[in-house]
Parts: structure tokens; C-alpha cells; sequence
């Protein structure tokens, strides 16, 4: 028993060793937590859809569509030279502006929102293009004031891509969408941090953004009733406004047990779990799969974020290094807090989890991000060759 431990752990290690070991992690986690979120999509919209449409598969097919889409996009921005990244980087400002000022002249309201354009029969929500487009312009501008601070030159890494993260973050909040522009902000915090910014410095802005955001949540009253649901959702003066989502979302997770209920058994998706296709599709997952089943996303999330920032950390270039950074602190927030409101940690804000929740511009935005840290890994120098060396022995 003990040899056979050993010779997993040899294994594991070994395949850990491997240039291509990154690029397989992403692979599969990617696959398979898209695969998982075809299911889940379809067994937790399947009331909705048909409540809606009269057809139980017609958001399962939407987002079947959005996946083929994805993937169809990734296979081409996979194989795009990293240069052509970099002329897309330098016009990634005005192209993200242009993007989030949209929804403000066109779009419509979603729970409040104001960051959906109607395209037909489909909704684009261009917060999620916009923020790539942010990581490019920030991986650029950084690598110019490390660039610059290598001359000597005075440079400040602060000042560098404030004026382009401002700009985002005002357009998102006029439109009243307070966890993408929480997103957002950690997204540029991590790659501030990564470029070796002083602590103080970071923790002094971290703060005002924090008093910030607090000031926006408690001055508005829907949002000082979520602040309230987290404390106890079960109230009696919270419970069928602000407390109903995380308290059902509670229900489904606890019902589960550690097998779950059963694909498609779900009970809380009748109408009691409200969005329990998209920010609370993690719910529907702890119920119908039980705690194996959450487990099973957590360290699937947990190996693809590993493994990006071993393609960040592997990579000489800092332009891509500072974007794989931006795409992987991306992730990791998404994740965080979309798993963190559903146990009722922190309040409802609306945000998606990756590549499992239904959305169409969330999904293709992912995978547009995540083809960028493929493409980055299939052009190590140790990739090239292990691949070469592979087909000389076939």
C-alpha cells in the first residue's frame, strides 16, 4: 500500500516536472468545469425555461451555443501571436470605455443593473470584455514603468493605470453594478501588488476603496437590507426582501448532504431559489451533488488557478506576465465571491462562477481570457521542445 502511495506521489511529481503540465491543467479543469456547468445549467434552469419559453432545454441551448462560440473563439486567439496582443493592449483603453459607455445610452435594466445591451433574442453584458480589456491595459502600462524605472527614470506605478482604472470603474458604477466594479478593483490591486508596489501604499488605497464601497452600500437601502441578510437571513423584517435569496441559497447547500439529492432533483430551483442557474448555481450543485460535489469544483477552480500562475511565473515576457497575473486574480475573485455569497458570507451582488454559471458574454469572456494563458504557455521555449520531442519519438 505504502509502494503504491509512493509511486502516485513519483507520478504526480513527475507530471508537475513536465513543460506541458500547466498547459494540461488548464485543459482539463477548464473542460471539465465547463462540462459540469453544461449539466448543472441545465438541471437548475430547467423550471425557469420553461415558466418562460415553454421549452424546458432553452437556456441549456443558449448556453450550449455560447460554449461552441467560446471555444470556436479561443481556438483562433490560442494560436494569434502574442504581438498582435500587444497592439490590442494599446487600444484596449478607448476600446473598453467605448464598451461600458454603451449600456448607459442602450441598455437596459437587469436586478437593477444598467449593464445589458439587448441584441435580439440574446443580452450582451460588455463589463465582462471590459475587463480583459482592463488586465491589457494595465500589463502594458506596468511593464512601461518597470521598464522606465530601470533607466532611472522617476515612474509611479500608482499613477500609471489610474486614470484608466477610474475611468472603468465610474462607467460601472453608473451603472449600478457594484460586484463588477469590485471585481475590477481586485483585479488591478493584484497586478499592483505583483509589480512589487509598496504594501503601505497598496493597504492606504485598499482602504479607500473599501470606505468607499461601504459608503455606496449603506447609503443605498436595498443594499444595507443584503449587508443585513448576511448577518441573519432568517429575520422576519429581512427575510422576504433582502434575506430570501441567501437564506434559500442556505437551504439548497444544507439539503444536500454529501452525495446530494440527485441530478435534476433539486427542490429549492421551484421557484424558491431565485437566479439558481446563474449566481446561485453553486447552490443547486451542493444540493443535487452534495459536499463531494462542491469539493469537486473547489479543487478543480483551485488546480486551474495554480496552474495559471505557474504560466505566470514561467514566462520571461512581462507584458504577458502581468496579464496572466490580471486573468488568474480575475478568477480568483469571481470564484471567491460567488461562492461566498452563496454560503451567505458576504452580500447578494450578482456575480457569475466561472464557466459553470449561464451567460453568454461571462463564458466567452473566460474563455477568451483564458486562451490568452495558452497561448503564452504553448510558446515556452520548454513547451516547444517537449512537443517537438514528442513527435520525433511518434
Amino acid at each position: 500500500m505504502k509502494n503504491r502511495m509512493k509511486e502516485k506521489s513519483q507520478d504526480y511529481a513527475n507530471f508537475l516536472s513536465k513543460p506541458t503540465a500547466s498547459y494540461l491543467m488548464i485543459l482539463g479543469c477548464t473542460g471539465a468545469l465547463a462540462g459540469l456547468g453544461l449539466v448543472m445549467v441545465l438541471s437548475a434552469s430547467s423550471v425557469t425555461s420553461l415558466s418562460e419559453s415553454g421549452n424546458t432545454y432553452a437556456i441549456f441551448l443558449k448556453q450550449l451555443l455560447f460554449l461552441v462560440i467560446g471555444i470556436l473563439i479561443s481556438f483562433v486567439t490560442m494560436r494569434m501571436k502574442l504581438s498582435h496582443w500587444e497592439s490590442l493592449a494599446r487600444m484596449a483603453l478607448p476600446i473598453g470605455l467605448v464598451a461600458l459607455i454603451l449600456p448607459i445610452i442602450f441598455g437596459q435594466n437587469v436586478n437593477g443593473n444598467r449593464n445589458w445591451i439587448p441584441i435580439g433574442p440574446f443580452t450582451l453584458q460588455p463589463s465582462e470584455f471590459a475587463k480583459l480589456a482592463l488586465i491589457l491595459y494595465c500589463a502594458l502600462q506596468l511593464r512601461k514603468h518597470l521598464e522606465r524605472s530601470a533607466r532611472g527614470v522617476h515612474s509611479n506605478a500608482v499613477g500609471i493605470v489610474s486614470i484608466g482604472t477610474i475611468g472603468f470603474l465610474l462607467l460601472i458604477l453608473l451603472g449600478h453594478d457594484l460586484g463588477t466594479a469590485i471585481i475590477v478593483a481586485g483585479i488591478v490591486f493584484g497586478m499592483l501588488f505583483i509589480s512589487g508596489i509598496d504594501l503601505k501604499i497598496l493597504l492606504s488605497i485598499s482602504s479607500v476603496f473599501a470606505i468607499g464601497g461601504l459608503a455606496l452600500a449603506i447609503t443605498e437601502p436595498a443594499r444595507l437590507r443584503r449587508f443585513k441578510a448576511v448577518i441573519d437571513p432568517f429575520a422576519p423584517e429581512i427575510y422576504k426582501l433582502a434575506g430570501w435569496q441567501p437564506a434559500h441559497s442556505l437551504m439548497s447547500l444544507a439539503s444536500g448532504g454529501l452525495f446530494g439529492v440527485g441530478i435534476g432533483a433539486s427542490k429549492q430551483k421551484w421557484a424558491n431559489l431565485a437566479e439558481a442557474h446563474t449566481d446561485f448555481i453553486f447552490s443547486v450543485i451542493g444540493e443535487e451533488l452534495g459536499l463531494l460535489g462542491t469539493l469537486t469544483v473547489v479543487l478543480l477552480f483551485a488546480i486551474l488557478i495554480y496552474a495559471i500562475f505557474r504560466v505566470a511565473i514561467n514566462t520571461k515576457d512581462l507584458f504577458q506576465k502581468y496579464v496572466v497575473t490580471g486573468i488568474g486574480c480575475w478568477i480568483i475573485l469571481q470564484v471567491l465571491v460567488n461562492l461566498m455569497t452563496d454560503v451567505g458570507i458576504v452580500p447578494v451582488i450578482g456575480v457569475t462562477l466561472p464557466f459553470i454559471s449561464y451567460g453568454g458574454s461571462s463564458l466567452i469572456a473566460n474563455c477568451l481570457a483564458l486562451s490568452f494563458v495558452l497561448n503564452v504557455a504553448r510558446r515556452e521555449p520548454d513547451f516547444k521542445a517537449a512537443r517537438l520531442a514528442r513527435r520525433a519519438g511518434k
